[in-house]
């Protein structure tokens, strides 16, 4: 019984590693801000340039 209980412990600890790896591992300075005219932006979700 003791075995099953530590292989589950290590199986979430091995989750949450992964969980945390994946949240905190990106760019040092976040991410990089392509402004308006980004590729693939849907073009409804861009302002309008009217004057």
């Amino acid at each position: 019984m003791g075995l099953i209980l530590l292989e589950a412990f290590l199986a979430g600890a091995v989750l949450v590693l992964i969980v945390w790896w994946t949240m905190f591992s990106g760019r040092k300075g976040g991410e990089i801000d392509h402004g308006d005219d980004a590729p693939g932006a849907p073009e409804d979700a861009k302002p309008s340039k009217r004057d």
